[in-house]
């Protein structure tokens, strides 16, 4: 290493260079000049050691400035290329602890040396590079979110106001009124205050129901109930609420999945504020309340079908709004289940079915709630035969109602399954203890190909029907994995043959498929490493979630994985989720099929930053799976 201080006559050509990059474009001009003024420049030839594993706490924070260095073991799959504006080593600066890996130079390369004195000193000065330090991939998110909003030209606020609590957005005191109330006096009550509800409260103030004006024309007014009825005899009993701290995020999925317009606040159990579907509306200019509306009015299959296209479009506008990757798959995942709810109503409705228990099961990324803009369908049929009942000849009545289904989904914008995993395939319809005993054979003797083509099915989710029926084959199969450590060394092994596609000559390895030249397949090789990781580490814990982000958060307590460690793959996995939104808007606004194949050379230069420090967190999280199970 040869190293030489920067001539005052260059400070400021440092700056400008540092502030092409994250953190330092974000930081403060006198705290970035600090830092200039305090670096020194050293040159490594190529193949030099940069920093050499296991030797003690570093003595310098490095930049990139030109050229590129490599850190990795000796496993060649495991080096990870650092370009110019990265920096390393932050974890072994932050604990004071030896680099686990060596870092070399992987041509000629010049890197910005800051002492681990000064490194430390910067963390107290700067707010930004505090944070960028202690969690990089979050920080990195945020300023990709800043761009994108940008992009779109919204205010830079609009996403982070559907995280305020939704007691901030009660416009005034909520309006109620006791049980025995008579009709008349409820109604003035919403007329004088001008509101389309009014809440119904025992003399504590705990909630016993709610009246909206459109429950007044079919409970009232067409019915033609004296004004003296007393209020209990028409409102909704038991009420939808959220607790004050909720989040208006939480209040627009909950109105979604329960179809309702209003929700009330509760503070300590007691009536604290209403929220209606107009007060979320405001914040984001959106309208679920007219597409689940329209899908539970649905009376036919191309009403549906228009309602399909309708939840498309609402996901395109909110993704072009900025609207965060969690909340919009969890969305038009919800709206997927009024859909697809409502078909089966209409194909039940025109058959005679037996009185048999059954229950339509989602699947893959519909069970797991995280559907994009392009999704097929993965389904499946779980029934319990009664008395008398012929299995074989309920099972020829369930495949054929469920093959109406699957080509009625077809129909509204979900392609047929290529793998056929869908409930109209005699595999997939199947008794309770027929799906025992196929999980049982997966569990006890199926081979890695068997288990990988199994996976989808371990994300089962009760959809329409007798849900116990799904909840008892959850729990019977949470006990069945507990203590069979080949099933989990095998689901390991798997996930590990999917390597995040970070290269040694490029950042990226592209594909070389003549359909797909030069992309990455970032549902395979993004998400993927982290659905199946995450999968595999609630199966582990005995943890009954579906979804990939819950699945860490709640596995990551009962195995005592350390928050930040959850919190880095989570946001990972949020901004790959973002980057497949993102494409596919991109691909549809310009009339092509979207998929999920992304030339990397489209991205900025920090999203093509944050992608490679997500793949990086997909390799720290199989690493941690190599380590607890493959042995």
């Amino acid at each position: 290493m040869t190293t030489s201080a920067i001539a005052p006559s260059l400070l400021a050509a440092t700056v400008q260079d540092l502030r092409r990059h994250a953190p330092f474009s974000e930081m403060e001009p006198r705290h970035l000049e600090w830092m200039a003024g305090r670096l020194q420049l050293a040159y490594f030839p190529a193949g030099a050691t940069v920093l050499e594993a296991d030797a003690g706490a570093p003595e310098w924070f490095y930049v990139v400035k030109q050229g590129s260095v490599e850190a990795g073991g000796a496993a060649a799959d495991s080096v990870i290329k650092l370009l110019a504006g990265e920096c390393f080593p932050l974890g072994a600066l932050l604990a004071g602890r030896a680099v686990a890996n060596q870092y070399r130079a992987a041509v000629d390369s010049f890197c910005y040396l800051l002492s681990a004195a000064d490194f430390h000193a910067l963390l107290e000065q700067s707010a930004v590079f505090r944070d960028f330090c202690t969690r990089r991939i979050a920080s990195l998110l945020e300023q990709s979110q800043k761009a994108v909003q940008s992009e779109y030209a919204l205010r830079q606020d609009e996403d982070a106001r559907l995280e305020r609590s939704l007691v901030s957005l009660c416009p005034r005191a909520p309006v109620s009124v006791t049980g025995g109330t008579p009709l008349s006096a409820a109604l003035q009550a919403m007329h004088d205050a001008r509101v389309g509800s009014v809440a119904i409260t025992d003399e504590a103030r705990r909630p016993l129901g709610i009246l909206t004006l459109k429950d007044v024309l079919s409970r009232v007014t067409l019915p033609g109930l004296a004004l003296d009825t007393p209020i209990e005899s028409v409102m909704s009993a038991g009420p939808i609420s959220l607790p004050t701290g909720a989040t208006a995020r939480e209040a627009l999925l909950t109105m979604a999945r329960h179809s309702i317009h209003h929700l009330l606040l509760v503070a300590d159990g007691k009536l604290a504020g209403v929220i209606s579907e107009k007060d979320l509306f405001a914040i984001k200019r959106m309208s679920v309340q007219g597409i689940t509306a329209a899908i539970a009015g649905a009376g036919d299959i191309e009403a549906l079908q228009r309602a399909g296209r309708d939840i498309a479009a609402l996901a395109h506008n909110l993704l072009a709004q900025g609207m965060r990757a969690e909340t919009l798959t969890e969305l038009i995942a919800t709206l997927n289940d009024h859909l697809t709810r409502r078909l089966i109503d209409l194909e039940i409705g025109a058959l005679q079915l037996p009185q048999a228990k059954w229950c339509w099961m989602a699947l893959g990324s519909e069970g797991r709630m995280e559907q994009t803009l392009a999704t097929d369908q993965d389904n499946a049929l779980i029934f319990a035969p009664g008395n008398g009942d012929d299995v074989e000849t309920l099972r020829e009545t369930l495949i054929a109602m469920a093959r109406r289904i699957n080509q009625g989904l077809d129909a509204c914008g979900f392609p047929l399954c290529k793998g056929f995993i869908m409930a109209s395939n005699p595999k997939w319809c199947l008794t309770v203890d027929e799906w025992r005993a196929q999980f049982s054979r997966w569990i006890d003797a199926g081979g890695p190909e068997e288990l990988l083509n199994a996976s989808i099915f371990f994300d089962f989710r009760p959809l329409y029907g007798e849900a116990a029926l799904a909840a008892e084959l959850r729990t019977w199969l949470t006990t069945k994995i507990q203590g069979n450590p080949r099933f989990l060394k095998q689901m390991t092994q798997n996930a590990l043959r999917n390597v995040p596609p970070l290269g040694l000559v490029r950042d990226f390895v592209l594909s070389e498929d003549a359909e797909h030249p030069h992309t990455l397949d970032l549902k395979l090789n993004g998400s993927m490493p982290f659905v199946d990781g995450a999968r595999i580490l609630a199966l582990a814990a005995g943890q009954p979630a579906t979804g990939t982000a819950q699945r860490l958060k709640q596995a990551g307590q009962a195995l005592r994985i350390p928050d930040a460690e959850i919190a880095s793959w989570t946001q990972a996995f949020h901004f790959i989720q973002l980057l497949r939104l993102r494409h596919q808007h991109g691909q549809e606004r310009r009339g092509q099929a979207p998929n999920n194949h992304l030339n990397p050379d489209t991205l900025s230069v920090l999203d093509r930053r944050i992608l490679k420090e997500a793949f990086r967190q997909a390799r720290k999280l199989q690493a941690r799976l190599a380590l607890d199970y493959e042995r």
